[in-house]
């Protein structure tokens, strides 16, 4: 964010927390590109933001939460995995950690690894402590194939429509998050912080493909 960025409201943020609560969806800001949000512990919600985007429901859904604290409820972390987010989160970066089995299939695609994300950036973290203890979906907010966005002005009409409220953060970075598995020493997908990521791996893991 910059100076100059629009900072939503306290009475914008509980719109945005209550709308989580009602399985509703919401756009936010993040520090690489707008989010696309609803309560990742719903399965009703999360299915709503697969119709939204029209997104394959094989392809995972990562969520996000404000702290480890609320990382804890729905993960599994491992002594690793608290020794990798202590070092790049809050920061650009999905962590991916074992789910809690409470997590609904239709979030993790069946699977038993979640992705972990803690935004270093107000508005996000914000919205996130509002709507805590429940977590949030951390999904690009923009139709699957085209491109993300940056500013809420680019939003597709289908994306803006369906969500009961619109953080406006200003402009985004618009840089992808590294997408790494630490437990298993992998880095799915190469972005902010890609080399950090891929050194600290040398170091603390026996992989780093």
């Amino acid at each position: 964010m910059t100076a100059d960025s629009p900072t939503p409201t306290a009475d914008q943020l509980a719109a945005a927390a209550a709308a989580i609560a009602d399985d509703e969806l919401v756009v936010y800001p993040t520090e690489t590109v707008y989010g696309l949000g609803a309560d990742a512990s719903s399965a009703a919600a999360v299915e709503r933001v697969f119709a939204c985007k029209g997104r394959s429901r094989d392809k995972p859904l990562s969520l996000g939460v404000p702290d480890v604290e609320t990382a804890r409820r729905y993960t599994r972390l491992t002594a690793l995995d608290e020794r990798f987010i202590e070092a790049f989160l809050p920061g650009p970066v999905t962590v991916v950690v074992e789910a809690d089995p409470a997590l609904p299939d239709e979030l993790t695609a069946g699977r038993d690894r979640v992705g972990l994300r803690i935004p270093d950036h107000e508005v996000a973290l914000a919205f996130y402590r509002a709507a805590k203890p429940l977590p949030v979906t951390a999904t690009s907010a923009n139709v699957s194939g085209s491109g993300s966005v940056r500013r809420v002005a680019d939003l597709a009409s289908d994306i803006r429509d369906a969500c009961a409220v619109v953080l406006d953060g200003g402009e985004t970075l618009g840089s992808e998050s590294t997408v790494v598995d630490p437990g298993r020493g992998v880095v799915h997908r190469r972005g902010a912080h890609a080399d950090a990521v891929t050194a600290w791996l040398a170091e603390h893991t026996d992989a780093t493909t």
